[in-house]
């Protein structure tokens, strides 16, 4: 008898191992995209009996972008008045023929990002925090109905106290204001901001509160975008947050190097859109939004001077899922003469680094222009990891001295560039949620690639000799910090 139910109890456990094991097997088959992944986690967990499927539901799937979805869930859809245009005939109304093929970019953009290419915009472009902070004050204190600021970072120091003030200026003026602040980024210092905003009157609310404030530099499902739209006729975006390292006439030395834009014309909606959509999941209120409705010139309206043609791309780990990458992948896929990519943080996936190279091989010229030294340690040396491949097909790698320079740009063949808050690491392309402008405008490209020449008469080429050569324990380092790539 007591053989018979040891029998049993061997049968059920080693069915039961079976089944769980045919379940998250047949469950990474469907959702792992390499190959590669997916062969070793079948391995895993038919190998080693129940541990290995624990270990798969622990690790190997993908929760970001579930969990970026289901908060998320119910959320207010874009809004347009139209529906997206075909871009390939904007691009070729608007830029010379050497310059058609760009528009293949703006054609996959019209199928997965929610926005339409808009003409009539302008954009302008600050390399520096004074000035930046100088026109968004300007721009606040000009508001007369709405005012909407998301951004990643609120110090709660002289910068940020300044921007408190002017917002509850405009509050006490009968402007609707409104500041969405990350939850994370909102404690970088203390005490936080919040305090003194809704001392001020001004409502402020977090996105995605988290319990563990500390753990910031590596923390996902963040908003990492950087907005500031007032009255819904001038918005500004870009890399910069709100905070006194960003001011170069308070550090003049030392301060953090950045780029940011002001954007006028209808390319504005997609800022206010994309603002008002985290706002109501942020706050949880529904609310509508008069004061928005009544801004004094129609956010669609073209301005008649201006010759940028602009759209606005929310990218994240819900719906809007890689379409940033997808963006840079088309980029890179139409590229004929050059490519410039300026980011604090390069460690791009072996999709993004093949299409480099392919480029490189095919006659593009490349160049990428990273720091020197990053102020995250693990980033530097996980960049460093794989670049030797990139230098050996071609591609030109600039290492810019101190000041740290958190610039976000890329620019092709004169004439396209993408700007915003995403860098080139898989944090910003797949687990946080950003924003970043396509723009096709030869004279915008220009200034662009003006202040790329800058940087590159202070960078430091970094040789394929370099690479190679560093010691062993350096290539294990930085191999071992690569592995976590898909978190940096």
């Amino acid at each position: 008898m007591h053989d018979a139910v040891n029998g049993l109890l061997t049968w059920i456990v080693a069915l039961t191992q079976v089944l769980v094991a045919a379940y998250a097997s047949g469950h990474a088959i469907l959702h792992k995209r390499d190959v590669r992944s997916a062969i070793g986690w079948v391995g895993l967990i038919w190998l080693v009996p129940y541990i290995g499927a624990m270990l798969y539901g622990l690790f190997g799937i993908n929760r970001i972008r579930r969990r970026a979805t289901e908060l998320r869930t119910g959320r207010r859809p874009p809004q347009l008045a139209d529906p997206p245009p075909v871009s390939s005939p904007l691009v070729r109304q608007n830029l010379p023929a050497h310059q058609h093929h760009l528009g293949a970019i703006g054609t996959l953009l019209d199928r997965i990002a929610p926005f339409p290419l808009t003409a009539g915009n302008r954009v302008r472009m600050f390399d520096n925090g004074s000035d930046a902070y100088a026109a968004m004050h300007a721009a606040i204190a000009s508001a007369r109905h709405s005012v909407g600021l998301a951004t990643y970072i609120f110090d709660n120091d002289r910068c940020g106290r300044h921007f408190v003030q002017a917002l509850a200026s405009a509050r006490e003026r009968g402007v609707d204001v409104r500041v969405l602040i990350d939850g994370a980024g909102a404690y970088y210092t203390y005490p936080a901001i919040l305090g003194p905003l809704k001392r001020a009157g001004v409502p402020a609310v977090e996105f995605l509160p988290t319990l563990f404030p500390l753990h910031l530099a590596y923390a996902n499902l963040r908003s990492h975008r950087k907005i500031l739209v007032v009255d819904g006729c001038t918005g500004f975006t870009g890399g910069m947050n709100i905070r006194d390292a960003h001011a170069d006439e308070t550090n003049p030395r030392t301060a953090i190097q950045d780029v940011h834009f002001q954007i006028e014309g209808p390319a504005v909606a997609h800022l206010e859109t994309t603002f008002l959509d985290d706002w109501h999941f942020a706050a949880g209120d529904g609310a509508e939004n008069p004061g928005w409705a009544a801004a004094p010139t129609p956010i669609a309206a073209p301005i008649t001077s201006a010759t940028t043609l602009a759209r606005g791309i929310a990218g994240g780990p819900d719906e809007n899922f890689e379409s940033i990458r997808w963006a840079i992948l088309a980029a890179l896929s139409q590229a004929q003469q050059r490519i410039r990519i300026v980011t604090p943080y390069f460690v791009p996936d072996q999709m993004l680094i093949s299409s480099l190279i392919l480029a490189a091989m095919r006659g593009v010229a490349i160049d990428i222009v990273v720091p020197e030294k990053n102020n995250l340690a693990l980033v530097q040396w996980a960049s460093q990891a794989k670049a030797a491949l990139l230098l050996a097909r071609g591609c030109r790698i600039w290492r810019t001295p101190l000041p740290f320079d958190h610039s976000k740009l890329m620019t092709v063949d004169d004439a396209w560039t993408l700007i915003g808050s995403a860098n080139w690491d898989q944090r910003s392309l797949r687990l946080n949620f950003e924003f970043d402008v396509e723009c096709y405008d030869p004279a915008l490209v220009g200034r662009i690639d003006r202040l790329i020449d800058r940087k590159l008469r202070t960078a430091r080429p970094w040789s394929l000799a370099e690479a190679d050569g560093r010691s062993l324990a350096i290539k294990l380092r930085d191999g071992t910090a690569w592995l976590l790539s898909p978190y940096l």
